[in-house]
């Protein structure tokens, strides 16, 4: 990523936003940090960047703040961190606009890929030909399971609607990733709405 490139850290928890800052300039990445998500839409103004933000935050969550951002800037890259009792709100983000999830705790690695990924990929994609196909291909029962992790639900969740154990979603929900040819929860989200699934 080039010295340019900007990554915009934002998080009211000083020790999180902090930790990440600090990932980040050892990656030779050049960040600014915010606790307040009501600044940073002026902020990334002329900017080329990324955003990277906490979902839950007391001045505004993090889908307020996708939304704001990507009203402003529609091809601004927004990355959303969430803990596990967030990720119905996540998925919502990437409905909303954003370009990638990650869940707590995360690789370091992992983070530094999704920026890269992101600032590369810039625009959302069109939906194609291969995603519908793949889409397509899913039985019934995998399609129902889809919706419901496209909807933010546990694998209890879905598996109480369907009325079906957990361990029956978790099979049907690898196979979900098998025919969709995703590799992360965020990859499966991304793709189902590049192919128009999940809209309730």
């Amino acid at each position: 990523m080039g010295a340019e490139q900007t990554v915009f850290v934002v998080d009211d928890d000083e020790a999180a936003r902090d930790s990440l800052a600090f990932l980040l300039e050892s990656a030779d990445r050049k960040v600014r940090a915010f606790s307040d998500p009501t600044k940073v839409v002026a902020a990334v103004d002329g900017e080329t960047c990324c955003v990277v933000t906490d979902v839950r935050m007391p001045e505004m969550s993090g889908l307020e703040l996708v939304e704001r951002l990507k009203a402003a800037h529609p091809d601004l890259p927004v990355i959303v961190i969430t803990g596990h009792a967030d990720v119905a709100m996540a998925v919502e983000a990437m409905k909303k606009g954003a370009a990638d999830f990650l869940e707590k705790p995360f690789d370091d690695d992992a983070l530094l890929r999704v920026i890269d990924q992101a600032l590369m990929a810039g625009a959302s994609e069109p939906v194609d030909a291969e995603t519908a196909r793949r889409l397509a291909s899913l039985s019934t029962r995998e399609r129902q399971v889809l919706d419901g992790l496209m909807a933010g639900q546990s694998n209890k969740e879905i598996a109480r609607d369907l009325d079906i154990s957990p361990r029956t979603v978790e099979i049907y929900r690898a196979k979900v990733m098998a025919k969709m040819e995703a590799d992360t929860y965020a990859d499966l989200i991304r793709s189902g709405l590049k192919a128009g699934a999940g809209r309730f």
